[in-house]
């Protein structure tokens, strides 16, 4: 369990290093992501997971707060709210790590130990023309050994990530 927490700790810092190496772009727009992906790809609680979240154009000391709500088949549902960082490899490759907290309901699926779960992960993303992005993110959910129950869990989704200018 302890392995868990040094790790989610470990994404944080790596995280914190990458955006004081690389700033994000300052005219990147906010964003509404829509992803939908495997959830517990690595256990016996596999299901389907689908996930929304706002992404703002605010930026403090290159890293940008987001909100989103993710849910599965089974019922679950993660509120949460963090900071990521942008780095860019040429004007299409975006990298996206990223560190949230919240609140998860197991529903009809995986118990994972407490109400209040963490989550750290990465987004690799092609941006187009436009500014909306498609990529592939992992991410992974554990209390970071809040509760003695911390099995964790990891998923892996697609994500659309379409600037908001393009809804008004």
């Amino acid at each position: 369990m302890q392995k868990q927490a040094i790790a989610s700790f470990l994404a944080i810092g790596i995280a914190a290093l990458c955006t004081a190496l690389t700033p994000s772009r300052a005219e990147e727009p906010d964003f509404i992501a829509i992803s939908a992906g495997v959830f517990d790809i690595n256990d016996d609680k596999t299901t389907a997971e689908i996930r929304a979240e706002y992404r703002s154009d605010l930026r403090f000391w290159h890293l940008m707060p987001f909100v989103g709500l993710m849910g599965t088949a089974d019922s679950a549902l993660y509120g949460y709210a963090g900071l990521g960082s942008e780095l860019f490899f040429g004007p299409r490759i975006v990298v996206t790590p990223s560190a949230a907290f919240g609140l998860y309901s197991d529903g009809d699926g995986k118990d994972l130990g407490s109400t209040i779960e963490f989550r750290t992960g990465l987004e690799l993303a092609y941006r187009f023309d436009d500014y909306s992005r498609f990529g592939l993110a992992f991410h992974h959910i554990s209390n970071a050994s809040i509760d003695e129950n911390n099995p964790g869990t990891e998923s892996l989704t697609l994500t659309y990530s379409i600037p908001l200018y393009k809804f008004y």
